[in-house]
């Protein structure tokens, strides 16, 4: 059996915490045996629940406390005041070597302040970025930043190429990913000028990690051109809401057309198999947890709103990357790309 493994979990993190938290953590339980839990929260909500599940009991520890930090709330405001709150203290476990990483459901801005002030960036790194994989026609494809960032420069995207690469490797098993920029269109000559510098430095450094396939629209995603596309955070936080609210539109319309006649409900009948095979394939449950790449340490953040079987894929996102050493390969591959800088042309470099 492989080493022990703890997750700091912000249990009273979420739209439905800390309910969700629990019984994703015991379905974590039985899919990962060698996981423990330290659970931060109101031990007065969480021990009714808990009682449900024995087997869980048995593989986590509760530490009390009555803060949380609000969904509306500002980021500043929860990292001045929220130094009792529950991500805070799931996050402190993480810096004091206690867990491996941590897993929160809660407010999204809150957690990268406070997960960048305690944790700081790894050596090399700028700006942390967000982190995610969906599904595509060729498998599963990462995307990065989803909306840490709203403005970057050629340096911070050239970052994200390298941290998305490493997410790929681990997270898909993907020896050497393909990274392509998002931008408005394939042409060398499209796009603003950061965009256009980072396409140059990745074409001409030698020897990365990677494989720079260029620039990517839109359309490329669901395609699975790349297995990672990189953007700021404005772009690939409007392109995932994107993705998201088209999924659901199309769900939506396909149930109404099958519901609309007797010979429609009959046609359902006939390919419900095939439907069903479809559901599972891009059930967004199977691929909540975005990871905040670029920290000191693993920070995995699920969907405010999931259910326990998607806090289930966001805990199996932290063992995953926790066990992958994901810090490790991040810092190996920025030490490469350092390497393969200095070997770039000297006209090269200088631009």
């Amino acid at each position: 059996m492989s080493m022990t493994l703890t997750l700091a979990l912000d249990a009273m993190g979420g739209d439905k915490a800390p309910g969700i938290v629990l019984k994703g953590a015991d379905i974590s339980r039985k899919r990962h045996p060698n996981v423990r839990f330290l659970m931060f929260g109101d031990e007065r909500r969480i021990g009714p629940i808990l009682k449900r599940f024995p087997k869980l009991r048995d593989r986590c520890e509760v530490r009390h406390t009555d803060e949380a930090v609000a969904g509306d709330e500002k980021p500043s405001t929860a990292l001045r005041r929220g130094k009792k709150a529950s991500m805070r203290l799931a996050i402190d476990a993480v810096q004091a070597g206690e867990a491996a990483g941590v897993v929160s459901a809660g407010n999204t801005g809150a957690l990268m302040a406070m997960s960048k002030f305690v944790l700081k960036t790894v050596p090399g790194i700028d700006r942390p970025a967000i982190a995610g994989f969906f599904p595509s026609k060729r498998g599963e494809m990462v995307m990065l930043d989803l909306g840490a960032n709203l403005e970057c420069s050629a340096g911070n995207l050239v970052e994200f190429a390298t941290m998305g690469a490493a997410f790929a490797r681990i997270v898909l098993g993907i020896r050497r990913p393909t990274v392509g920029l998002l931008n408005v269109g394939t042409e060398d000559v499209k796009g603003h000028d950061h965009i256009r510098e980072a396409a140059q430095i990745l074409r001409e450094t030698p020897n990365l990690p990677l494989e720079f396939v260029g620039f990517v629209e839109g359309t490329d995603i669901g395609t699975g051109r790349a297995d990672v596309f990189v953007a700021d955070g404005f772009t690939g936080n409007i392109a995932l809401k994107t993705i998201e609210g088209t999924a659901k539109f199309y769900t939506e319309n396909l149930k109404a057309a099958f519901r609309r006649s007797l010979f429609s409900r009959l046609g359902y009948l006939l390919a419900r198999p095939a439907l069903m095979a479809l559901r599972r394939r891009l059930d967004p449950r199977s691929y909540n947890g975005a990871l905040f790449v670029g920290l000191n340490g693993i920070v995995v953040k699920s969907h405010g709103s999931t259910d326990a079987i998607g806090f289930a894929s966001a805990l199996g996102v932290a063992v995953d990357m926790a066990e992958g050493e994901f810090n490790t390969t991040l810092v190996n591959d920025l030490k490469a790309f350092s390497v393969a800088s200095a070997t770039r042309p000297p006209e090269a470099a200088a631009s």
